[in-house]
């Protein structure tokens, strides 16, 4: 055995030792399914919720459906010999249902009084270290915010531009809910 494979041997030995059984692997984070925390009504206004809580509600969009389908009028005509005499006729017919209706949505969002130029601009640092956010951050809850919010949360299951809690918990900018914990 030569000095470098049995160097690299007592290395693997020496690492191998280091875990212990039942010792601790950190997991990469989860996403957090935001399409949880919506409330749907059927009376209009927020929902009754806890004391201080802050809302905003967004409509689903209409989701249709489109189906066509290929409907045969006429079978192909076969010759004695086995030839065909004419191929077979076909008509498109094109249907639309209605998968999801449009229906208003409720969900817990950051208070207005948390919303200061500090915290739109603590907002784009966390969408841009992910990905979301391009541009430079300005502090302004402008298009560009309001689209990388978006793309953040429909991700995760919330098809809206605006800001919830359980997103704003997720990127890190607005303090755990300890009863959640």
């Amino acid at each position: 055995m030569t000095r470098s494979t049995t160097l690299f041997l007592m290395a693997g030995l020496l690492l191998s030792a280091c875990k212990t059984p039942g010792s601790y692997v950190p997991e990469a984070p989860s996403r957090a399914n935001l399409s949880a925390e919506l409330i749907r009504l059927d009376s209009p206004g927020p929902p009754p919720g806890p004391e201080g809580a802050c809302w905003a509600s967004d409509i689903t969009p209409l989701v249709v459906e489109t189906v066509s389908e290929q409907i045969m009028v006429a079978p192909e005509k076969i010759g004695p010999d086995g030839a065909v005499i004419s191929p077979a006729r076909f008509r498109t017919e094109t249907q639309q249902r209605i998968v999801q209706e449009r229906e208003e949505i409720w969900f817990r969002v950051p208070c207005s009084h948390d919303w200061n130029v500090d915290f739109v601009a603590t907002l784009q640092r966390a969408l841009k270290a992910r990905g979301y956010y391009l541009l430079p951050v300005t502090g302004g809850y402008d298009a560009p915010t309001r689209d990388a919010v978006h793309r953040f949360q429909i991700e995760r299951g919330l098809d809206s531009p605006q800001l919830s809690l359980a997103a704003a918990r997720e990127l890190g900018i607005v303090a755990a809910d300890r009863a959640r914990l």
